[in-house]
Order: C-alpha cells, then structure tokens, then sequence
C-alpha cells in the first residue's frame, strides 16, 4: 500500500494545465449557479454543468496521477466530501440543494487558500503527512507551512 501512495510522477505545464483547468472550472461553477441559485431552466446551465464535472475530473486526476498521497490529505479528502454532499443533495435531499451548493463553495474556498499544515494534514496519519513520514522517516514534518 505505501508504494501506492509514494509514486509520484511529473507532468510537463503543470502550472499551466492546473491553472487553465481551475479557470474552466470556476466558469462551469460560475454557471451552474443558475441552476442553484436562481432556478433557471435546464437548457440555461446544462452545459455548465458538464464543464464543471469535465474540468473537476480532469483537476482530480490530474492530481491523483500525479501524487496518489493526496487522498490521505485533507484536500484530496475534502473533493471527495464535497461530491459526495453534493450527490447526496441531489439525490435525497433536493429542497437542501442551495445551501448545499453554497456550503461546497465555502468549503472550497476555505481548503483552496489554507495553509500547507491544514492543506497536506491527514486524519488518518494526524499529522501533516509528507511523503517522508508516509515512509517512516520524518525529515522535515514542517516543509508545507
């Protein structure tokens, strides 16, 4: 199992492709808040929604491909929370769904901008976990302050 979380793997235009991706994603969220927010008919954010998961997807894998150790840290977690309070919304509670929605852009926010110490910390490890204390050999637990 460590060996599966311990790959890591470069990607050419990193910067450039999670960028580009991030931007198409905030425009999908941008307008599928009609559909949230302001009840428009389905035909108005459809295409949104599809950008949103398109680019959410690819952000996600991206990620993943890169650095599996981000689904034992909080902000590969919190996507996962995130989908899954959405889906649930949608699914068995529809009349939650703005505050729902709302509460996934707060989340988002919070999670986008914190510090590495919130960003890389894994529930599972209580700590902030890097891939030297994945390994066992805790070098430098203060790398992502």
């Amino acid at each position: 199992m460590h060996s599966f979380f311990t790959q890591q793997r470069t990607i050419p235009v990193k910067r450039w492709l999670s960028i580009g991706l991030r931007c198409l994603h905030l425009v999908g969220i941008c307008g599928l808040s009609g559909a949230y927010l302001f009840s428009l008919p389905e035909s108005e954010w459809y295409g949104y929604l599809l950008v949103t998961l398109v680019s959410g997807f690819l952000m996600m894998f991206k990620e993943i491909y890169q650095d599996t150790i981000c689904l034992l840290q909080l902000r590969g977690q919190v996507i996962l929370l995130k989908i899954a309070l959405l889906g649930l919304a949608a699914t068995f509670f529809p009349e939650m769904d703005r505050l729902v929605f709302i509460v996934v852009i707060v989340i988002s926010g919070v999670i986008a901008h914190a510090p590495g110490k919130l960003r890389y910390y894994s529930v599972w490890h209580r700590s902030v976990l890097t891939h030297e204390v994945l390994l066992g050999s805790d070098v430098d637990n203060n790398s992502h302050k």
